[in-house]
């Protein structure tokens, strides 16, 4: 795809909604969205279940289709999965039959581009996630944040051009939680892409992305996007300042004031 758009459309939600079909009747999921994402931006989403967050996730994945409107990457619409958009899922989809080099080698085995280059980007992303020493492990001997990591190295060796994140610390503790959140952040500097992270965690959302996006109960809407603001790298004592905190409070009486 050609990366010649408009920097500040780089990945573009326009007037897009979502309908979903019980039987005889049609839901709609998402109304009327508009989104804007510059190259390299981290952008979080949160919102009440069922507000259709996943729903954005998927469409720009190209796993579903808008209803009305359109998704566009880099000027050229999205109409189906393609491999300059990777998915970090909320459950482990790390294969448990192949080590965790061969989990990350499959992406360019799968396109039939294990080369050199591939081989160099799996030995960097192993360095650079804390997998070297486990390289010939099989995920049933790794701990829940390990085959997460598992997860994202994977994404990124694939060297997509954005990368989708649906809650993928979820159901990890918060210890390991915030360990895997300084190297995302780390990531986002020294391999910055544009990426989509969903999450229920308002501090989470805060710390890792350049803006939130507030959504509605379905249909989903979007209701305010808050601007961080905060250069990168982050250390997580922000965290605990004044300026994170009173950011927290406003998104969480956003939320609930629904």
């Amino acid at each position: 795809m050609s990366s010649t758009a408009v920097a500040t459309d780089y990945l573009a939600l326009r007037e897009v909604s979502v309908y979903y079909s019980i039987g005889k009747e049609n839901i709609l999921a998402l109304d009327t969205v508009n989104l804007e994402i510059a190259k390299g931006e981290t952008v979080c989403v949160v919102g009440p279940s069922g507000c259709g967050k996943t729903t954005i996730l998927n469409l720009v994945a190209g796993f579903l289709f808008p209803s009305l409107g359109e998704i566009s990457l880099a000027g050229e619409r999205i109409d189906s999965p393609d491999a300059d958009r990777a998915v970090v899922f909320q459950q482990d989809a790390v294969f448990p039959w192949l080590t965790v080099r061969k989990n990350l080698e499959y992406g360019p085995r799968r396109r039939r581009a294990f080369d050199a280059d591939a081989r160099g980007r799996v030995d960097h992303y192993l360095e650079l996630m804390g997998l070297e020493g486990f390289a010939d492990a099989y995920p049933k001997m790794l701990s829940g944040g390990m085959r997460k990591r598992v997860d994202v190295a994977r994404a990124y060796v694939n060297d997509p051009e954005v990368v989708l994140l649906d809650e993928p610390f979820g159901a990890i503790d918060d210890m390991t939680k915030n360990h895997l959140q300084r190297e995302l952040m780390r990531l986002s500097v020294e391999e910055p892409k544009t990426s989509i992270f969903i999450t229920h965690d308002i501090e989470e959302a805060i710390y890792l992305g350049d803006r939130v996006v507030v959504m509605t109960p379905r249909p989903g809407k979007v209701k305010e996007v808050i601007d961080v603001g905060e250069s990168r790298p982050r250390d997580l004592a922000w965290k605990t300042t004044t300026e994170f905190q009173e950011m927290r409070r406003h998104i969480q009486s956003s939320l609930g004031e629904m």
